[in-house]
């Protein structure tokens, strides 16, 4: 039986950064996408109402489907990875969990990546695992409300981030499990991120396929667009549909010109016209 292939989506939180992000959908939009995904678009894990309303409205003003949503992560640009495990930022994931939700509800998204965050100086490993198995409990009871799913994913470039394989995820998401009884966890799938940490993408998809929520893809060694590196990246994406993935895939990639001439590889995958 012939599969259809998986329909892509662009993260507008690292592409079209050349332009204010209100006007990134309709630009993923003109560059022939259908579906966006973004980082925390907020500067606070509780932006004000106002702020949740722009927001809402670029994206469906734009007449495209918000389908992956990082929850609040701290401060990116300095370094920090997420707070899921940061003992005391408790309260500030909770709040960002509870705008997630309801931006989710007003677009239909249904997935929402949990950076994990760093390993902090003066905090055991245990005491913050121990955090972190309670705050994502927290977020997947939270999500489960409107039938999403909680991700967590393998990161690269911080050697203080403990999550970098997805065995790594893979065993907390158990472990999550086991604590608090959540079934709504998924593997991020980041084939750049487990590359550049290591993993052997066929060990991955064909050990971890079934677990494998969200998927995102980006050239290594680099960064940036498909065909620049030298991932088989296509083929890879291919195993992951024939593992049973159904979703979209993600380009979060650094673009190596202008973001709207980085997509010359995707009409020749899912025949959009631009």
């Amino acid at each position: 039986m012939t599969r259809e292939p998986l329909p892509y989506a662009v993260n507008l939180s690292i592409l079209f950064t050349e332009l204010p992000l209100p006007e990134r959908p309709a630009a993923a939009r003109a560059a022939g996408f259908e579906a966006v995904e973004f980082w925390w678009p907020f500067a606070t894990a509780t932006p004000d109402t106002a702020e949740v309303d722009a927001f809402v409205a670029a994206v469906e003003r734009a007449g495209v489907r918000l389908i992956g949503l990082n929850l609040f992560a701290g401060d990116m640009p300095r370094g920090d990875r997420g707070v899921v495990s940061w003992p005391g930022r408790e309260q500030e994931f909770a709040d960002s969990v509870g705008w997630a939700v309801r931006i989710g509800e007003r677009l239909g998204c249904r997935a929402f990546n949990a950076l994990y965050g760093n390993r902090i100086e003066g905090a055991a490993p245990d005491q913050q695992d121990a955090v972190a198995l309670r705050n994502l409990g927290l977020a997947a009871r939270a999500i489960a409300e409107i039938d999403g799913t909680v991700l967590l994913e393998p990161v690269s470039g911080i050697a203080a981030y403990p999550l970098r394989t997805a065995e790594d995820v893979v065993g907390m998401l158990d472990r999550v499990r086991a604590a608090q009884g959540a079934a709504n966890l998924g593997l991020l799938a980041d084939l750049y991120h487990l590359t550049v940490n290591g993993d052997d993408l066929d060990r991955v998809i064909a050990r971890y396929g079934d677990r494998i929520a969200h998927v995102q893809i980006a050239d290594a060694p680099g960064r940036h667009e498909p065909g620049t590196g030298e991932l088989d990246l296509f083929g890879y994406v291919d195993k992951i549909g024939a593992a049973g993935y159904r979703g979209y895939v993600a380009a979060e990639y650094v673009p190596s010109g202008a973001s709207a001439d980085s997509f010359t590889w995707l009409p020749t995958r899912q025949g959009v016209t631009p």
